[in-house]
């Protein structure tokens, strides 16, 4: 015979066993009035023998009516009772989870731990003022130097699951890696993620930073890397990009990053092939070196030096140019580190060159060369195309860049650079304001439009050398870019199929025009499967180290020289929450793991 179950038996609690036995239902439960106690099973045997039990002798002498009034009198009192535990609950959970906000906050303006005793001082004194009986409440928010760190810690696993979760629907993954030194002189390896799911939505996040206490040989960074994979839960076989810095522990053909991870994936029997890349914006950064223009650029920062450098000469060239009522008020520093200062710089020395010939004058100094005219063509002209770097520079920079955008960016500077060559020769400065300035107030000389040309095409050859390696994958980034466009017949034969379809989809192509390249991805049927997988391994990729650059510099916001003994878990917790991209911290979630925790007056105030 099976054995019975009591939740099949559709047992229901009877109102009339409140005044004969001293029984409520409570969450499903029947709970004594009398003492508190639950009977695990609703029958009415049971709770008669534990009313005649432990409670006969004290009712025995009350009629049916005191009884009923008794059971009532005890209802309203554990209704009273819940009610409160309900609320004290209520409000603890409200002071957790306010810790856990301020703390994130914390995180994110790059503030000591020790800023939550600060913060809560000034919530205790306002509400003093405001509202002065809810001061408890607020006394219970525990803000404590402790706290504040185990909370960031807490909202810091709380997105490292999230993204762990997220990593087991990528398709496609790829990593961009890049490596810079702390305030205290760590090598930090920094290393962001980009996959690509089922459903070709895009996924951008930090994956980890890892201190480099050693060496940062190619093998020491490959087993960094490794170990973020492995942790990560991460297949292999779904890695397809690797964006670097460019350096040889990076990109050393026998030893470096991307030659070990090609061998891991060829342990793993992973069948695609590892695409790596040298960052975009590092790359364009070099070729501006090619112009081989440092002489005029040391000479302006030297005077730049002489003028910044002492307070007394900075103070009396800010009054100079108050004096002749200039545009501008003051120099900028050149710090060979910001690409972009070198432009802002070179503009404002332009714009002021007859300023400072002046102020230079006034101090004895010998302005021979900031007055010739080569010099001053050759400082327009450097001006000019710095110009048109920082621009490019600018459109490269930012999250969710798409890499076939950021090709197509390169690929319309290099027919610009073209273009331009051919216009300077024939000494057309349509495109170069400065050296037509220049060109107007020559006295003597002519305008070395020759000399200048060779420049751009120098530059042009260092671009076109430079980018050799995304040349190679133009028909897969043309792919992404605009399919509608790209030839059939000199496609992957895996593709071709699907691409004539697409390319006779009217619908499709309409999509395509009002979504753009890199949306238009995720509306691609499931009847092209290939074009779906292709499309996104190219989603996945990136084309630069700007996420690593970006989080160096918040390294360097958050551990100064008043900080320089943040350990490595918090500040790697720290950059989690503040690099956090599309991922929140699940903070509702935190707290109900917290359970019943109340903070209590004593401790907040530690």
């Amino acid at each position: 015979m099976a054995k019975r179950k009591v939740d099949t038996e559709n047992r229901g609690f009877q109102t009339r066993w409140e005044s004969e036995y001293m029984f409520t239902k409570v969450a499903g439960k029947p709970v004594c009035l009398l003492c508190g106690e639950s009977v695990a099973v609703l029958k009415e045997y049971n709770l008669r023998r534990h009313y005649e039990t432990k409670h006969a002798d004290k009712n025995k002498n009350m009629d049916m009516e005191q009884r009923l009034q008794k059971a009532e009198e005890l209802k309203r009192g554990l209704k009273s009772r819940q009610a409160l535990f309900k609320k004290a609950k209520s409000q603890g959970q409200a002071a957790v989870k306010a810790s856990f906000i301020l703390a994130e906050e914390i995180a994110k303006s790059a503030r000591p731990f020790t800023e939550g005793d600060f913060i809560k001082n000034c919530m205790i004194k306002v509400c003093d003022e405001v509202c002065p009986e809810k001061r408890q409440l607020f006394l219970n928010v525990s803000l404590s130097r402790n706290t504040i760190a185990e909370r960031v810690d807490q909202l810091s696993i709380n997105l490292k699951e999230q993204l762990v979760k997220k990593g087991k629907d990528f398709i496609a993954y790829s990593l961009a890696v890049d490596e810079s030194t702390d305030i205290s002189d760590i090598a930090q390896l920094s290393i962001f993620i980009r996959g690509v799911d089922s459903n070709l939505s895009v996924t951008e996040e930090f994956l980890a930073l890892r201190p480099m206490h050693g060496t940062t040989t190619g093998h020491d960074l490959y087993e960094e890397v490794s170990r973020c994979v492995n942790e990560m839960e991460l297949p292999w076989e779904k890695l397809v990009g690797l964006t670097t810095d460019g350096a040889l522990a990076m990109c050393g053909h026998r030893s470096g990053l991307v030659a070990k991870i090609r061998e891991k994936m060829q342990e793993e029997n992973a069948t695609g092939e590892l695409t790596a890349y040298h960052c975009i914006i590092h790359q364009e950064a070099l070729c501006g070196k090619a112009l081989k223009m440092e002489h005029v650029m040391s000479i302006i920062t030297r005077t730049v030096n002489f003028i910044r450098a002492k307070g007394l000469n900075h103070r009396q060239f800010k009054a100079f140019l108050t004096e002749l009522e200039t545009e501008h008020g003051d120099l900028p520093y050149h710090t060979e580190v910001r690409w972009l200062s070198q432009g802002k710089v070179l503009q404002r020395c332009f714009e002021l060159r007859e300023e400072i010939c002046l102020f230079l004058d006034s101090k004895g100094k010998d302005t021979t060369q900031l007055r010739d005219e080569m010099f001053l063509c050759e400082m327009a002209f450097l001006c000019d195309i710095t110009s048109h770097l920082n621009a490019i520079n600018l459109q490269l920079q930012g999250r969710d860049r798409v890499i076939s955008d950021m090709y197509s960016t390169v690929k319309a500077f290099k027919t610009k650079l073209t273009l331009w060559e051919t216009q300077m020769r024939k000494e057309n400065l349509s495109h170069f304001p400065s050296c037509q300035t220049m060109k107007e107030k020559l006295s003597t000389s002519a305008f070395p439009s020759t000399q200048l040309a060779d420049k751009i095409g120098m530059l042009a050859a260092d671009f076109r050398r430079r980018f050799a390696d995304f040349e190679a994958q133009k028909s897969r980034l043309e792919l992404l870019g605009n399919p509608f466009a790209v030839d059939v017949e000199s496609s992957p034969p895996n593709l071709q199929m699907e691409l004539i379809d697409l390319q006779c989809n009217d619908a499709l192509r309409a999509k395509y025009a009002a979504v753009g390249a890199a949306e238009f991805a995720r509306f691609l049927p499931g009847t092209m499967p290939q074009l779906r997988i292709q499309a996104a391994q190219t989603l996945s990729m990136f084309g630069s180290t700007y996420l690593c650059e970006q989080l160096f510099s918040l390294m360097n916001l958050n551990k100064t020289s008043h900080r320089s003994r943040l350990t490595a878990e918090h500040l790697h917790s720290i950059l989690r929450i503040s690099s956090a991209q599309s991922l929140t911290p699940n903070i509702d979630e935190l707290v109900e793991k917290m359970g019943h925790h109340q903070v209590s007056p004593s401790t907040s105030n530690k």
